[in-house]
């Protein structure tokens, strides 16, 4: 696998195709969006990451600073931008409730979400997908990445419904206002 990993480390999808570089998804940034596990742009404890590389899937403590005004749901998306695809690899999405006022440890479980979480699909499946990089590509950014929306996702246009949507065809269908966003970048390397 390192052997693997080597081969490829020039090859990373980049931030191009991410959540934050949509055109529908721009707004004024929101000061911080925080973790209790780790900062921004440092490295993310073993247990937020996959379980077939000795992690617990754990998805971490997120908390935002206080949001704007109007803001119906919170959308979160968790990409890994250093993965060697075209694109992103989606970890995770979630529609939160703006009541939450942030998220505990586990929150984003797929089975048993947190209190005012709804987990949708992402790349790899639904809920939260920690990291597992290949051995030897070096460090994986992965971006977690806070919308205030102003309207309900629930009423995105389309013929898949919201729960059921593919990433790259939901994200871009989202019509609601962006009255804020932020991102937090966690690091993980094999």
């Amino acid at each position: 696998m390192t052997l693997l990993g080597r081969l490829l480390y020039n090859r990373r999808a980049g931030d191009t195709h991410t959540a934050w570089n949509l055109p529908n998804l721009r707004g004024p940034e929101l000061p911080a969006l925080t973790s209790r596990h780790f900062g921004d742009g440092d490295s993310m404890p073993l247990e937020h990451c996959a379980k077939h590389i000795g992690g617990d899937d754990l998805s971490p403590h997120l908390a935002w600073t206080p949001l704007p005004p109007g803001t119906a749901q919170l959308l979160l998306v968790v990409e890994d931008i250093d993965v060697p695809m075209a694109k992103p690899a989606v970890h995770c999405v979630a529609l939160i409730d703006p009541a939450a006022g942030h998220l505990e440890p586990g929150a984003l479980a797929g089975r048993r979400p947190g209190p005012g979480v709804r987990v949708l699909r992402s790349t790899i499946g639904r809920g939260y997908h920690g990291p597992a990089p290949i051995k030897g590509h070096g460090p994986h950014r992965y971006v977690f990445q806070l919308f205030a929306l102003a309207t309900s996702v629930d009423g995105a246009p389309g013929t898949t419904p919201v729960d059921r949507a593919r990433p790259r065809v939901l994200l871009p269908a989202i019509t609601a206002p962006v009255l804020g966003r932020a991102r937090l970048i966690g690091v993980f390397e094999r």
